[in-house]
């Protein structure tokens, strides 16, 4: 009898759609590994004041720059929002407040001069090609704009051999600037130039190549503005709290294991509950691995919240079952109804969860609409609560509570 149950059980589709999404999600787990916030593992903080305040659209422009800036840089796990309208909150991870803000803390104005006189600026410049290093020596070749040749061309006439100076807010870029080639001097609008420079070391040429690859490829930040503060937030600081997470979740788990032992006085209905409980985790997790979400203090608070809803939907689903649960006759007819009631009262448990979680998601879409309306990678505390408690409650629902319900209805009999 019980080998057929067993059978039964780990046959059923939504029991093998669990035990197969587990799996997915530990190959994923080992592939890809997890994203860690910054809270987790350390980085920094910046506040950048903009000289006025400015205009939602100008606000993004200037948030839109900056992120992207940072992340053609190379910068991982980058968090830029506003914060009012004269403020961004730059958060990075596994970096100084001061490398940041040397690539940022200027507005990343780009100029050409020969003779002192301006013959091109960012504002010129279309695309930009990667930088490519000889030795000591970069180039950062770019294309400009029909009308950016057309004044290039006539201010570069008949001045072969000059210098061609270029600046990076101000900065000259290279001390030793190029000379004007003949076929640039002859007055025909060319729309393929090149940034050139170099440095002592192969690294420091590199650095300063992807330094004006990423201003060229990025653009101005269309308003002034300063560091007003910074911070450094401590790696151990997020180790204390997770090992703490860790120790508060296995109480939690054994509390509630406990709860639910006393309340029924089964203890076969206790480890199911567990083992559900912990396959969830295991998947919400992997699906975050995919997708890049970087689990922090916020994201952990909402994954524990999505744990608690399924305890709470899996007791439902139990004490449904066993309400409609007599004593007497073991036959098979009296089986079989038994099976039946089982069924039924399992749809109508179902019913109940399915009508829950679209009330909690519903609750939770304001908040995440709040973080992701700042931009993918604005999005707020609350936001990232919001979302992983939704991710939570939507593995739970279709793919951990329907595994669940079909334990019991089988082994409840």
């Amino acid at each position: 009898m019980a080998k057929s149950r067993i059978k039964e059980l780990f046959t059923d589709k939504q029991v093998v759609l669990l035990i197969l999404v587990v799996l997915a999600s530990l190959v994923c787990l080992s592939v890809f590994g997890m994203s860690q916030g910054l809270d987790l593992k350390g980085g920094s903080l910046l506040q950048l004041q903009l000289e006025k305040p400015v205009d939602k659209g100008t606000m993004d422009i200037v948030t839109t720059v900056i992120d992207k800036r940072l992340n053609l840089f190379g910068v991982k796990d980058v968090k830029v929002r506003s914060s009012g309208d004269q403020m961004v909150i730059v958060e990075m991870a596994d970096v100084t407040p001061e490398e940041i803000a040397r690539l940022i803390g200027n507005p990343g104005t780009f100029e050409a001069k020969i003779d002192n006189v301006t013959v091109l600026t960012g504002a010129d410049v279309e695309s930009v090609d990667m930088y490519t290093l000889e030795d000591t020596t970069w180039h950062v070749p770019f294309h400009i704009s029909p009308e950016g040749a057309k004044k290039f061309a006539e201010l570069a006439t008949g001045k072969q051999g000059e210098a061609v100076e270029m600046y990076l807010d101000g900065n000259l870029i290279d001390e030793n600037p190029p000379k004007l080639s003949a076929e640039l001097a002859t007055g025909n609008a060319v729309t393929e130039l090149e940034v050139t420079g170099g440095e002592d070391t192969k690294e420091d040429a590199d650095k300063e190549a992807n330094e004006v690859y990423t201003v060229l490829k990025t653009g101005s930040i269309p308003v002034k503005f300063h560091v007003a503060g910074s911070s450094t937030i401590s790696p151990e600081l997020g180790k204390e709290f997770l090992n703490g997470a860790i120790i508060a979740g296995l109480l939690a788990i054994l509390g509630i294991a406990i709860v639910i032992f006393l309340r029924y006085r089964r203890l076969f209905l206790v480890v199911p509950i567990f083992i559900t409980s912990i396959c969830e985790v295991l998947i919400v997790m992997g699906i975050a691995s995919v997708i890049h979400w970087n689990i922090d203090l916020a994201a952990i608070v909402g994954l524990i919240a999505s744990i608690g809803t399924g305890v709470d939907d899996q007791i439902i689903i139990t004490d449904e079952v066993l309400a409609k649960q007599d004593d007497g006759d073991n036959s098979k007819a009296k089986r079989r109804r038994r099976r039946t009631r089982n069924r039924l009262s399992v749809k109508n448990a179902l019913f109940i969860i399915f009508a829950s979680a679209g009330t909690l998601i519903t609750a939770m879409l304001p908040l995440t609409y709040v973080g992701f309306a700042r931009g993918a990678s604005g999005i707020g505390v609350l936001s990232g609560f919001a979302f992983t408690t939704i991710l939570g409650v939507l593995v739970g629902v279709f793919i951990t509570r329907p595994a669940y319900a079909k334990f019991v209805e089988i082994f409840i009999r």
